[in-house]
């Protein structure tokens, strides 16, 4: 048996199993496939999204690269959701959970049918980590492949333009005319959301991380430069099988401290916490959320990219990727780069030739003059948020808060105050029951924050959740706060009009409530959305985590 076929080698070999090589020939094995590993390429196409609707095109490809006389590419599905599509409705409480359903998909078929080595090609949010949760499970040779990004809308406009029309509608700002208008021309083909909202985000990190090929993050989904990071998955994984590397040779400690080094300097979605902490775990590497924050004291916020900037993900591949930047930030110092990559390679590696931005770029800061000294995402801990909560603070709203709370159930109810102008300057909203458990599902409070922002309100009023944010949020945003309300967290007592203190620099989240009032309100308490009965949701809230732990079912 060839050490590189140490897994399909007791599913094809010998007599006994010939049925087993019957039901391949029907699908195009030949003799000669027998004798090679089998390479999985798990797909995430879908006609759901435009993340997706490509990634059947860009899969072909990478079969195609992995066919040959030394490799067998079996080509399978998995799923994947729109959190764009479902925002703000009941839908989005599927959007997490499909992150456990593409692992648990990606592990059952790559189980099931022995496969050597595996190659996981992913576009929207959920399904990079999803699909990194099921490869390092499975621990055999892997690549991931981004789908890639959208190219920009007329007027440089993209997702978060229509989501933040929509708030500039409601208070009169722009015509209905007007928000069609961006609606129809913001998108323009496939890719996923422009900025560096969860998807590119979570593709930097997997980068970063060594699991994809350099460049792989930053390429437009429709491009030459896509084609050929498909190309070149053949020859890598062939590389990966005869010296048999691993995720978990790649996917160290030191590996996830360059990825958050990396999703901070780029301004990064808050998503990055709860997947990281997940992927880790997948591997069993020690990583907790105070590691974001210890990092973060020393990792400079330098890309001026949307949301919180100006530029989109394409505008930053034109001038190199994030090549360049990881460059930097290795020679800083800040970057580990003995770590080994998918390459074969170190990181070091991978960067030796890289040149640095040309002189005339505005996207990436220098380290000496960075946007912001130290990082954008603070984890919180306080009275309201014992085990923790995370924010994305990056400075131009403010470095604390304090105001009077006004509390919603639900994400619904928070919209319709919002349309309805309740929302004023000074407030607090707070969005409880949107836990991983309370939702169930923790859905992303995308819709109210770019209604919010809309409304010219992004500094003026604060905004804190059990749920969590989509990476196109922005303004002064708190989320991720655990215990969460379903699982009794302070968040679940508190009334209209309590007064509430946030401060990232001191790295606090208190409500001023005294402890014979919260004994008071803990008498009353009850859960006003108890889990369905029946179905995933109902499995998910029954077995997830904390979201402090990465929200894992595992």
């Amino acid at each position: 048996m060839s050490k590189n076929r140490k897994y399909s080698s007791p599913l094809v070999d010998g007599p006994s199993q010939a049925p087993s090589r019957s039901m391949l020939r029907a699908v195009g094995f030949t003799d000669d496939d027998f004798k090679k590993p089998q390479v999985g390429v798990a797909s995430t196409w879908s006609m759901v999204t435009p993340c997706n609707m490509h990634i059947n095109d860009l899969a072909s490809t990478v079969c195609n690269s992995i066919d040959d006389e030394k490799m067998k590419a079996v080509l399978f599905n998995t799923i994947t959701i729109s959190d764009g599509i479902s925002m703000g409705t009941l839908g989005m409480r599927y959007s997490l959970v499909s992150r456990e359903v593409i692992a648990d998909s990606i592990e059952t078929v790559v189980g099931c049918q022995s496969f050597d080595g595996v190659v996981a090609i992913g576009g929207c949010d959920k399904n990079m980590p999803g699909c990194i949760i099921g490869l390092a499970r499975l621990n055999r040779p892997s690549i991931f492949v981004y789908g890639g990004s959208i190219r920009p809308g007329l007027n440089h406009t993209d997702l978060i333009t229509v989501m933040e029309g929509v708030g500039s509608y409601t208070s009169n700002k722009i015509s209905e005319e007007d928000l069609i208008a961006i609606e129809k021309s913001a998108l323009p083909g496939p890719g996923s959301c422009g900025g560096m909202y969860t998807a590119n985000t979570m593709a930097s990190a997997i980068e970063a991380l060594g699991m994809s090929l350099p460049g792989s993050s930053s390429q437009d989904a429709v491009s030459d430069e896509k084609i050929l990071d498909c190309e070149k998955v053949g020859p890598a994984m062939n590389n990966l099988l005869e010296r048999d590397i691993k995720p978990k040779d790649i996917m160290t400690r030191k590996a996830f401290e360059n990825s958050i080094r990396v999703v901070i300097a780029l301004g990064g979605s808050t998503n990055a916490v709860l997947h990281l902490l997940a992927m880790a775990r997948s591997v069993n590497v020690p990583l907790e959320i105070e590691d974001f924050e210890e990092l973060g004291k020393t990792s400079p916020l330098l890309a001026d990219l949307r949301p919180s900037g100006h530029y989109l993900m394409s505008e930053l591949n034109a001038i190199g990727g994030i090549q360049p930047l990881m460059k930097t930030l290795l020679d800083a110092g800040l970057l580990h780069g003995n770590c080994l990559t998918v390459t074969g390679k170190t990181l070091a590696e991978n960067l030796e030739n890289i040149q640095p931005y040309p002189d005339s770029q505005k996207i990436i800061y220098p380290l000496d003059k960075p946007i912001k000294k130290d990082s954008h995402l603070r984890i919180l801990k306080g009275n309201l948020a014992e085990d923790g909560a995370v924010a994305k603070i990056t400075g131009k709203e403010g470095l604390s808060f304090t105001g009077k709370a006004k509390v919603f159930n639900s994400e619904e109810e928070t919209n319709k105050a919002i349309s309805n102008s309740e929302i004023k300057a000074g407030d607090v909203v707070v969005v409880r029951y949107e836990g991983p458990v309370g939702g169930p599902g923790m859905r992303e409070m995308l819709k109210p924050t770019s209604a919010i922002m809309g409304q010219g309100l992004g500094d003026k009023v604060a905004f804190i959740t059990d749920g969590r944010f989509s990476g196109g949020s922005h303004g002064f945003v708190v989320g991720h706060i655990t215990p969460e309300a379903a699982k009794g967290g302070l968040i679940g007592l508190l009334k209209d009009g309590d007064e509430i203190t946030i401060d990232s620099e001191r790295g606090t989240i208190d409500v001023d409530i005294d402890s014979s009032e919260i004994v008071k309100r803990k008498e009353t308490w009850f859960n006003p959305k108890p889990a369905p009965e029946r179905g995933v949701l109902s499995k998910y809230a029954k077995t997830v985590q904390s979201a402090s732990k990465g929200a894992v079912t595992d």
